[in-house]
């Protein structure tokens, strides 16, 4: 694949960007690199080699639930806004007001 201006040009209205042309040079550049890269990519024999499923051969290890700090009623409703006896009370959401 050839990167040229038109190419450049293009990617820049795609992703609304505005490049002067040191950055088109750059760019260029950058892009020729990641090709050549790939290419030297291409040329790995991977024959035999097995696709990665997963990064590591690690286990999900979880931990048991377990409530470590529990408050009473009286503490969770101290900072409620508004309140009756033990609830919350909280605008209505659904149905005629």
């Amino acid at each position: 694949m050839e990167i040229d201006d038109n190419l450049i040009d293009r990617l820049a209205e795609l992703s609304r960007l505005d490049f002067t042309r040191e950055d088109k040079s750059a760019i260029k550049a950058d892009l020729q690199k990641m090709l050549n890269f790939i290419d030297q990519l291409k040329e790995v024999d991977v024959s035999g080699v097995e696709p990665l499923v997963f990064m590591t051969e690690e286990i999900n290890r979880y931990r048991e639930d377990e409530p470590s700090h529990e408050i009473s009623k009286a503490e969770a409703l101290r900072n409620a806004p508004k309140r009756d006896s033990d609830y919350f009370k909280v605008p209505k959401v659904l149905g005629a007001p």
